[in-house]
C-alpha cells in the first residue's frame, strides 16, 4: 500500500507538468484557434537555452530561466507572426503541417547544436525527504503540483475577470463579431501565442530535472499534454488539471506495477486520447467561417514513354553508381515511399495520417519474423510483410470513422507512438539472439544475389522497380471510380455520402492501401541490410514524412520523389555535400524552412509546378491534343441527339433519349425531429408519387431542411418511418438510403470543388462492382457515361463545360451542376433543397421547366423545398405547408391558396402574387 501512495504522489508531480503543458496548448488553441503541435519543441528550445547559460556561460539559475521562458514566449510569437498569420485563410491540413514545420525546424536546430544524448540536470526546487502518510516522496513533487494549481487558478481568474480573457473568449466564439466591437484578432492571438509558449519553457525547465534534458524526450511530452487538453475539451484549465493529475497517476503506478509489459506506462496518453475523440467522434471545432482551400491533386495520367524512359535511364544510373550513391539513391526511393502511401490518404482521401512509420515498421517486423522464424526468403517475406500491414493499418483507420482532421493527426501519432514502445523497443520481440535487431541475413531474389552491402546497385534497381510499380498502382487508383470516391469523400463526406458512396469503407480502403505502400518500404528499409532494425522507425519520423509530402505536393505522383530529396541520406543530401562539403549535415534544417516557405508562398507543392511546366512544354511540342473524356462525351452527346432527330418528330425524339426512373413512391410517416429540446419537426406525414411534384415550403426556420435531412438520414435526432416503394429506409444510412433510390441536392451545393464538372458527373453515377477495389488498382477502366447522364448534361446545358473545374462555374452553373449530379445518381425521388436560391427571374423559369421536366418525361418523384413561392405554386402538383415544425395544409396550389390557416401564417411572408 506505501508503493501505491508512494507512485500516487510521484504521480501528481509529473501530471502536473503534463497540466502545464497542456495549459500552453489551451492557450494557444484558444487565442488563435490553431492546435499548435511545435508547442513540445518551443518549451524543449527555452530548456536548452536555460542549461546553456547555467552550465556554460555562469548564468545564475533564475536569470537563465527567465531567458529560457522569454526564448520560449518569443519563438511562439515569431510562429505565430511568420508562419500561421499568412496561413489563416489555408486548409486545416496547411495550418497543422505549419506547426509541424516549426516542430521540424527546431528539432533539427538543437539536434544539429546540442545532439540528442541524455543530459542530467540538477533542479533548483527543494528535493528533501518527505513522508506523507507512511509513503516517502521527494519536496519537489509537492512544489510541481503546489505550482500547477497557482497556475491554474491564474489563467482561470486571468480568462473569467480580466478584459484580455474576455477578448479571448469572443474571439474564440466569432472572430468577426469580436472584431466589430474593436477587438483585434491578431493581437489577442500574438498575446496567447505569447503566454502559451512561455508556459511550455517554463515546463521544459521544471521537467528537465525529473525526465532528463534531450531532445526526444521533451518534444515526446506533446501526446500527454495532448491528452490532459482533451480532457478539458482545449477549454477549461481546471479540467485540464485534472486530465493531467490523472495521467501521471495512471502513468507512475503502471510503471510501477505494469512493468511486465513493455512500453504499457507510456502508452496511456494515447489511451486517454482514444478515449476521448472516440467517445466525442467529432474533430475540433476550428474557427474560420471561409471554406477551407485543399492541396490540388494531379490526375493521375502516366506518360508511358516518358515513364520508361525515365526508369531505363534511372536502371542505368543505378548500374554505373558507386556503392555510396547507390545507397543514397535507396534512401531516396524508400522514403518516397513512405511519402506515396500518404498521397493516397493524405492526398486523395484528406485523412490526415501521422502513423506512416509506424506502419512501415508493422511491415519490416512481419517480413523479418517470416525470414528470420520460417526462413522464408525475400521473394516471400516482402509480400507477407506487405498483406499482413494492411490488417493494422485498417485498426489505424477505425478512428477515421469518427473522427478527422486534426483529432485523426492526433490519434495516428499515439497509435503509433504505442506500437513503437510497446513491439519495436520490446527486444523480446523485436531483436534474435546476438544481433541488434531481427536478423535477416544477406538477401537473394530468384538465386540472384541482391543483397544491399554486398550488390548496393542490384538492391537499388529493386527499389526503383518496385516504387515504379506502387507509383503506377496509385497512379490507376487516382484515375478509377475508386479513386473518385476517395476525392469526393476528401471534398465533402455529406455530398459523398448522398451520392450513394460509404464512406466509411473508402477512408478504410485508404488506409489499407497506404499501410501496404508503407509496409513495402519498411520491408526494403529493414532488409537492405543484414538485421531489421527498428530505430530506424521511429514514431514521429511521421511528421517529417508529412512534411516532406507538402514540399513535393502531396497529391501528386511525382511529389513524393521531391520531397524526399530533402530528407538526410538521400541524392538531394549528396548533391548538396558535392557543391557545399559538409551541407548534408544541415539537410533536415533546410528542409523545415523549405517546408515553411512551401507553406507560405506554395501550398500545392513542387509537384504542381513541375506538372504545370510538363503540361506546357507538351503542348508546345505536340501539335494535336489527343481526346480527353470530355471530348468523348460531347461525341456522344452530338450522336444522340442526332439519332433523336432521325426519328422524325421532336415527341419520339424525347421519348426515345429520356430514360424513366424506376418508379418508386416515397412514404414519410409521423417524422419527427428534436435536437436537444427544440422539436424541429413534429409528426410530419406526406407522399411523393412518381412523375408528381411536391412543394414544401414554409417561413425561414419551419423545418424544411430538418425534414430532408430526416428522410435522406442526415440527422439522427429523427423518429418516425420511411419508405421507397417496398422497402424501409428508416434505419438505414445515408449512402444505403441513397442507392436504393433516394437522391438529393443541398442548399449550400456541397459540390466537388477538386473536380471538374466531368468527374462530378462520373462520381454520381459510377456505381462499382464488388471487386472494383481490387481491379482498380490494376485497370482503372473508362466506361461511358450511361445514356441518362448524357441526357442530363443536354438538358442542363452543360455540354461545353464537362473539363471546366468546378470553381471555373458561375453561379447559376454550380445549381445547374448539383441538380444534374443529384440526377445522375438515377434515383427514383429527388429531393431538392432550394434550388432557385440565388438565381435570375429568367434563370428560375428555365429551372422551374427542368423541374417539369424530370416529373413528366423522366417519372421522377421530385419534393422541392423552396423560398420562391411562384415557382412552387407554377411547378408542383401538391404542396405541404410547415409552420414550426407542424403541417398545417396540404393540397393542389389552388386549394393552398385558398387555406385560412396559410393566408393568416404567411399573409407576410408568402408572395402577394401567389396568394391573389
Amino acid at each position: 500500500m506505501d508503493d501505491v501512495l508512494r507512485f500516487a504522489l510521484l504521480g501528481l508531480g509529473l501530471g502536473a507538468l503534463y497540466a502545464l503543458t497542456a495549459h500552453g496548448i489551451v492557450l494557444v488553441y484558444r487565442g488563435s484557434g490553431v492546435l499548435n503541435l511545435a508547442h513540445g519543441a518551443i518549451g524543449m528550445a527555452g530548456a536548452y537555452v536555460q542549461w546553456e547559460l547555467a552550465a556554460h556561460h555562469g548564468v545564475p539559475y533564475w536569470p537563465a530561466t527567465a531567458c529560457g521562458v522569454l526564448a520560449s514566449a518569443v519563438l511562439g510569437v515569431l510562429t505565430h507572426l511568420l508562419v500561421l498569420r499568412p496561413l489563416r485563410r489555408a486548409s486545416t491540413l496547411a495550418r497543422l503541417v505549419g506547426t509541424l514545420a516549426v516542430f521540424i525546424v527546431l528539432t533539427a536546430t538543437a539536434v544539429k547544436r546540442y545532439g540528442d544524448s541524455l543530459q542530467l540536470v540538477p533542479g533548483k526546487l527543494p528535493d528533501r525527504l518527505l513522508t506523507i502518510a507512511g509513503a516517502t516522496v521527494s519536496e519537489d513533487r509537492v512544489w510541481l503540483l503546489g505550482i500547477a494549481v497557482v497556475v491554474t487558478a491564474g489563467l482561470h481568474l486571468l480568462y473569467q475577470r480580466t478584459l484580455f480573457g474576455l477578448g479571448t473568449t469572443a474571439v474564440a466564439e466569432n472572430e468577426g463579431a469580436a472584431a466589430s466591437l474593436g477587438w483585434s484578432p491578431d493581437l489577442i492571438a500574438t498575446g496567447n501565442w505569447a503566454l502559451g509558449s512561455a508556459l511550455a519553457g517554463l515546463t521544459g525547465i521544471l521537467i528537465v530535472p525529473v525526465i532528463g534534458l534531450s531532445v526526444t524526450g521533451l518534444t515526446t511530452l506533446l501526446l500527454s499534454a495532448l491528452a490532459a487538453a482533451l480532457v478539458g475539451r482545449f477549454s477549461s484549465f481546471p479540467v485540464t488539471l485534472a486530465g493531467g493529475l490523472v495521467i501521471g497517476v495512471v502513468q507512475s503506478e503502471l510503471t510501477r506495477f505494469g512493468s511486465g509489459v513493455t512500453g504499457l506506462a507510456s502508452s496511456v496518453p494515447f489511451l486517454f486520447i482514444t478515449l476521448v475523440l472516440v467517445a466525442r467522434g467529432r474533430a475540433l471545432p476550428l474557427r474560420g467561417t471561409f471554406l477551407d482551400r485543399l492541396p490540388a491533386l494531379g490526375t493521375g495520367r502516366v506518360r508511358p514513354v516518358p515513364l520508361a524512359a525515365a526508369v531505363v535511364a534511372g536502371l542505368l544510373l543505378v548500374s554505373v553508381s558507386t556503392p555510396l550513391w547507390a545507397d543514397a539513391i535507396t534512401t531516396t526511393l524508400v522514403l518516397s515511399l513512405i511519402i506515396l502511401s500518404l498521397v493516397v490518404v493524405t492526398g486523395y482521401a484528406g485523412q490526415v495520417s501521422l502513423a506512416a512509420y509506424a506502419l512501415a515498421g508493422t511491415g519490416a517486423f512481419i517480413a523479418g519474423h517470416a525470414s528470420a522464424d520460417w526462413g522464408w526468403p525475400f521473394a516471400l517475406a516482402l509480400p507477407a510483410g506487405v498483406l499482413g500491414t494492411v490488417p493494422i493499418g485498417l485498426l489505424f483507420a477505425l478512428p477515421a470513422v469518427r473522427t478527422r482532421g486534426v483529432n485523426l493527426a492526433i490519434i495516428t501519432l499515439g497509435l503509433g507512438t504505442t506500437l513503437e514502445a510497446m513491439v519495436f523497443q520490446n527486444t523480446g520481440l523485436s531483436t534474435t539472439p546476438g544481433s541488434d535487431g531481427i536478423a535477416v541475413g544477406k538477401q537473394t531474389l530468384f538465386g540472384i544475389g541482391i543483397s544491399g552491402i554486398d550488390h548496393p546497385q542490384r538492391y537499388a534497381a529493386v527499389v526503383l522497380v518496385l516504387f515504379t510499380a506502387a507509383t503506377l498502382v496509385v497512379a490507376c487508383v487516382r484515375r478509377s471510380r475508386t479513386g473518385r470516391r476517395l476525392v469526393a469523400v476528401r471534398a465533402n463526406e455529406r455530398a459523398a455520402a448522398a451520392l450513394g458512396i460509404d464512406v466509411r469503407a473508402a477512408k478504410l480502403y485508404a488506409f489499407g492501401l497506404s499501410a501496404a505502400i508503407a509496409a513495402l518500404a519498411g520491408v526494403l528499409t529493414g532488409f537492405r541490410s543484414t538485421s531489421v532494425v527498428f530505430s530506424d522507425f521511429a514514431s514521429f519520423d511521421s511528421i517529417t514524412a508529412l512534411g516532406l509530402a507538402v514540399i513535393g505536393g502531396v497529391g501528386f505522383l511525382v511529389g513524393p520523389l521531391f520531397g524526399a530529396t530533402f530528407a538526410a541520406g538521400t541524392v538531394g543530401a549528396r548533391f548538396g555535400d558535392l557543391v557545399l562539403p559538409g551541407l548534408s549535415d544541415w539537410i533536415p534544417l533546410i528542409g523545415g524552412i523549405v517546408l515553411v516557405l512551401t507553406l507560405v508562398g506554395n501550398q500545392d507543392g513542387i509537384g504542381k509546378e513541375v506538372g504545370r511546366r510538363a503540361e506546357g512544354i507538351r503542348r508546345r511540342l505536340s501539335s494535336r491534343r489527343g481526346a480527353h473524356a470530355a471530348t468523348a462525351v460531347s461525341a456522344a452527346l452530338a450522336g444522340s441527339s442526332g439519332s433523336a432527330a432521325s426519328t422524325g418528330s421532336a415527341a419520339s425524339a424525347r421519348e426515345a433519349a429520356v430514360p424513366r426512373a424506376t418508379p418508386l413512391p416515397l412514404r414519410v410517416r409521423g417524422l419527427t425531429v428534436r435536437y436537444g429540446g427544440v422539436v424541429a419537426v413534429e409528426g410530419l406525414s406526406l407522399d411523393v408519387e412518381p412523375g408528381r411534384v411536391v412543394g414544401l415550403i414554409g417561413p425561414n426556420g419551419a423545418g424544411k431542411t430538418s425534414a430532408i435531412d430526416a428522410v435522406t438520414g442526415f440527422t439522427r435526432a429523427a423518429s418516425g418511418r420511411v419508405r421507397l416503394g417496398d422497402r424501409e429506409l428508416t434505419r438505414l444510412p445515408v449512402h444505403r438510403r441513397a442507392t436504393a433510390g433516394l437522391s438529393r441536392s443541398f442548399q449550400s451545393l456541397e459540390l466537388f470543388e477538386d473536380m471538374t464538372v466531368l468527374d462530378n458527373l462520373y462520381t454520381a453515377c459510377a456505381r462499382p462492382g464488388r471487386w472494383a477495389w481490387l481491379t482498380d488498382l490494376v485497370r482503372p477502366g473508362s466506361r461511358p457515361l450511361p445514356s441518362h447522364v448524357l441526357v442530363a448534361v443536354r438538358e442542363f446545358g452543360l455540354q461545353d463545360s464537362l473539363d471546366r473545374p468546378v470553381g471555373d462555374l458561375s453561379y447559376g452553373e454550380r445549381r445547374l451542376l448539383a441538380i444534374a449530379r443529384a440526377v445522375a445518381a438515377s434515383p427514383s425521388v429527388l429531393l431538392l433543397d432550394e434550388p432557385a436560391a440565388g438565381l435570375s427571374d429568367d434563370e428560375t423559369r428555365e429551372l422551374a421547366r427542368l423541374v417539369r421536366r424530370l416529373a413528366e418525361d423522366w417519372g421522377m418523384g421530385v419534393l422541392l423545398v423552396e423560398h420562391d413561392v411562384d415557382m412552387v405554386m407554377n411547378v408542383c402538383d401538391q404542396i405541404v405547408v410547415l409552420d414550426f415544425g407542424r403541417r398545417i395544409c396540404a393540397g393542389t396550389p389552388e386549394e393552398v391558396r385558398r387555406d385560412p390557416a396559410v393566408r393568416a401564417a404567411y399573409l407576410g411572408d408568402l408572395e402577394p402574387e401567389a396568394m391573389s
